[in-house]
């Protein structure tokens, strides 16, 4: 691991980690971290989102840029965003598991069809991230008479669901496209586009299920933090234990 990526992630990390104490080193975190990502992408002449070192710090910085606006206005925001701070930092440190990606990107992968489709799907999933913190905030303190009560905490999960659900469903379209011009074809039946259809369908499962008055509350939050252990057997477990022409 490079010097400076160490170093970077190690002073982002500590940042949240301060934040316990003080916001502002929350802020300074986040903004060290997409320093980091600005100045990599001038660097490669690509957004850096290939590979494993990339996508997981792309993850942690783009669950603090939902979290830190989606927390503003709640009365007990430092409960909710420490945690989530909790979260960029388990990514921050996944990251440091792998190498940068520093190589030319093949024809095949310079499209605007394919970065876009990239950055959506791991908006995604950092949303789904954040939902399932949310989920375990939920049952940690489900009745109890506090600032944030726990119905709001669910809700704010269901909130954060359907914008990812948003993100995912036109990343996948994107996906579609990209491929059609890649390969010619719109689907190519490896194990990691059916897992993003199966992770597709158990959000929108989810979705359809907290309709309902008796999945609302804690089945509806079970479900989400379910959820989350889905996108990360997609996203890092398919390339880990199966054979595919391609991976995030």
């Amino acid at each position: 691991m490079d010097k400076p990526v160490l170093i970077i992630a190690v002073l982002s990390a500590a940042f949240y980690i301060f934040g316990y104490s003080r916001m502002p080193f929350v802020y300074a975190g986040f903004l060290l971290q997409a320093a980091y990502m600005f100045y990599r992408g001038i660097q490669l002449e690509r957004l850096p989102i290939i590979g494993p070192h990339d996508t997981l710090f792309f993850m942690s910085v783009s669950t603090m840029l939902f979290a830190i606006p989606m927390t503003l206005k709640l009365k007990d925001r430092q409960r909710i965003l420490i945690p989530l701070a909790g979260l960029a930092v388990f990514f921050i440190f996944m990251s440091l598991l792998y190498k940068p990606h520093n190589t030319p990107l093949p024809p095949v992968l310079k499209t605007f069809w394919f970065e876009t489709h990239v950055a959506l799907s791991f908006f995604a999933y950092a949303l789904f991230g954040i939902a399932a913190v949310l989920g375990i905030l939920f049952l940690g303190r489900h009745g109890a008479k506090k600032e944030l009560p726990a119905a709001q905490i669910e809700s704010l999960q269901y909130r954060t669901i359907l914008v990812g659900y948003c993100f995912f469903s036109i990343a996948m379209v994107f996906g579609g496209i990209w491929a059609y011009l890649a390969w010619g074809t719109y689907w190519l039946w490896t194990p990691k586009e059916l897992w993003t259809v199966i992770l597709w369908l158990f959000y929108s499962l989810y979705l359809h299920a907290r309709m309902k008055q008796w999945w609302s509350g804690r089945p509806s939050v079970i479900l989400g933090i379910i959820g989350f252990i889905i996108v990360m057997f997609t996203y890092l477990g398919v390339s880990l234990f199966m054979k595919s022409s391609h991976s995030f």
